[in-house]
Parts: structure tokens; C-alpha cells; sequence
């Protein structure tokens, strides 16, 4: 139990991540009952920032049957970034409670359910870590990925993040990037996504076993390139626009430019609005905490907060895709 380091061979790259061996089981299912989860966070690495809000709908049959909202105090003032995307400010979150007293009560209402949520596994990151330290014990739900199943089943959407699912079916986006509201978005996408599949595969072992995720394409960017012909299409990096910066910790830029392009995706030098994520190096991340902000960062920033489909994450969170994306394929 615990987050030691655990290794991961990757073609001739050997990295550490974060051990989270009693995390639950990334399944392909529509259970009857579930849980959708989802959380507000003043960044995206569990190892350096907290969580703001933790929100839960329980729904049985298709109906929602009960809700969890709470804004949690981080301890220290958010940045105008995070305000600015969620809505949730230092005012707000003055009065609220910290995580050691929320976090008992949304795992009593969680209980032992299935949890689904939107690119799930960073919520799970994070309430595992949590978990760990403030109760000593590791969340073990095993839980449903909507992205996950969105990218096997909607293939013509170039991209599959919240707004553009619930946009393919017609759900309503208002009020997202707060946590409840998104679990109520990510429950009607959840079950659009099984009245089709359903509809089309007759059973979600047909959809497993039909859905193909190989595909072929071509990555290369000067001499960073793949010598890989069939690439996992359901991986999180896969067909994506990656830019390094800073220094990295675990390994040198090149080989982890390498680890990219084998996923399937292509890495750039400069942040532009084709790019989907920017990797800081876990000091340089740790800085922009303190408003240590490179141009870099500040673009993206302003292209996410534009509506693009842009996260800036450490590289401890490029670990983090990497080996769940494993998990997924054991």
C-alpha cells in the first residue's frame, strides 16, 4: 500500500511512476448501478496540488437517486487561472472545510460503488492519493472511463473531452467546469454512449470485441521518429500535439519526446493551438505554483481558457498516461 515508485519499461526508456497497486480496475462496462464522480483541482498533478471541490451522483436504472457537492479549502490562495476556469474563488473556498473533514464523507457516500467519470483515472489519481493520506487507505472502486469509451466509439470526433461529446449528443454544457454540474454532464453523455453502442453492437461485449482500436499513422518531427507501423488508438497520447519544456527529472527530453511518437502521437517545439499538451518538468511545474509562469504556460493557459483542448501537466503526469494506459491494456 502506499505511493512508492514502480517501473515501467517502454521500448528502451525505463521510467518511475507512482505506485497506486491497489487502485481499482479500469472497466468497460455500463453497470445498472454507479456513481459518477468528478472533481475541481488547482492543478493537474496529485504530488502538487489539491483538490478545491469533490462532487457525486448516484444513479440507479438511469435515475439519479442522490447527489454529494463540497468545496474543500486548499490551505492557500488559488491562482486567478483556476478561478477564471472554474468559477470557484478564494472567497469562496475561505469557509470552506479542508480535506481531512470532506474527504470522510465522499468516500461514506461513494461507498464500495462502480465510479464513472470523464478521463476518470486523473480523478482517481488524485482521491487515491488523498485517500492514502488523509485516511491511510487506498480507494479501490473499480470505475468506467467515458473518454476511454468515447474514443472507441465516436472515431469521427477529432477530439474527446467533455464539451465534445456532450456537444456530439446534444447535452447541455452550461455550468461545466464545476464539479457537480459536470457529473450531471458526464452521466447523460454516459448513457447516450450506451443507448448507441447498444444499439449498434447489441451488447458491450460485441463493442469490445468489434471496436477496433489499431489503426496506422505517421509521426515523425526531425529525427524523433517511430519505428512502430500499428499504434493503440484508444491511448491517451495517441494522435496528440506534445511540447516539452524545463528540465525533466526521470529522463532526457529526447527520449521522452520518443516515448510520444511511439504512443502514436507528435511532439512540437513551441505551444500553438494545435497543441494538447505542454509538459513541464516537475521543478519548473512546482515553480508556476509560486507564479514562476514561463510564455510558454501563459499561452496555453490562454488557449485553454479559449476552449482549447489544452492541458499543462508535470512530467509525473506524463508518467501517470503512460502506465494507466497500460493498466487499461492488461
Amino acid at each position: 500500500m502506499g505511493n512508492s515508485g514502480i517501473t515501467i519499461n517502454l521500448g528502451n526508456t525505463s521510467i518511475e511512476t507512482t505506485n497506486r497497486n491497489e487502485k481499482g480496475k479500469n472497466l468497460l462496462e455500463f453497470p445498472k448501478e454507479y456513481t459518477v464522480i468528478d472533481i475541481e483541482t488547482t492543478g493537474l498533478s496529485p504530488q502538487y496540488d489539491s483538490i478545491i471541490e469533490l462532487s457525486a451522483l448516484k444513479v440507479n436504472d438511469n435515475n439519479i437517486t442522490d447527489s454529494f457537492s463540497e468545496l474543500v479549502n486548499p490551505g492557500f490562495k488559488i491562482d486567478s487561472f483556476i478561478t477564471e476556469l472554474t468559477g470557484i474563488t478564494n472567497e469562496m473556498l475561505k469557509t470552506a472545510n479542508k480535506i481531512d473533514k470532506v474527504l470522510p464523507k465522499f468516500i461514506d457516500f461513494i461507498g464500495t460503488s462502480h465510479l464513472v467519470g470523464h478521463n476518470i483515472n486523473f480523478d482517481i489519481n488524485f482521491i487515491y492519493d488523498a485517500c492514502i493520506s488523509v485516511l491511510k487507505k487506498p480507494l479501490k472502486n473499480n470505475f468506467t472511463d467515458t473518454m476511454r469509451i468515447s474514443r472507441r466509439f465516436l472515431k469521427e470526433l477529432s477530439h474527446h473531452r467533455l464539451s465534445d461529446v456532450a456537444s456530439f449528443y446534444n447535452v447541455s454544457y452550461e455550468g461545466a467546469h464545476r464539479a457537480l454540474n459536470d457529473c450531471k454532464i458526464t452521466k447523460e453523455c454516459f448513457t447516450k454512449l450506451q443507448e448507441n453502442i447498444l444499439k449498434e453492437y447489441k451488447s458491450i461485449d460485441e463493442f469490445i470485441k468489434l471496436s477496433s482500436t489499431k489503426g496506422n499513422c505517421s509521426c515523425k518531427i526531425s529525427d524523433i521518429v517511430s519505428t512502430k507501423e500499428e499504434f493503440d488508438e484508444s491511448h491517451p497520447l495517441f494522435g496528440k500535439y506534445c511540447v516539452f519544456t524545463g528540465t525533466l527529472e526521470k529522463m532526457v527530453r529526447k527520449d521522452a519526446m520518443q516515448i510520444v511518437v511511439d504512443c502514436g502521437g507528435f511532439v512540437e517545439s513551441s505551444v500553438t493551438s494545435k497543441t494538447n499538451y505542454l509538459i513541464l518538468g516537475n521543478n519548473d511545474y512546482c515553480s508556476t505554483i509560486k507564479d514562476g509562469k514561463s510564455s510558454k504556460q501563459k499561452k496555453a493557459e490562454a488557449l485553454k481558457l479559449n476552449g482549447n483542448d489544452i492541458e499543462i501537466i508535470p512530467e509525473t503526469v506524463f508518467y501517470d498516461l503512460i502506465s494507466d494506459s497500460l493498466k487499461n491494456n492488461q
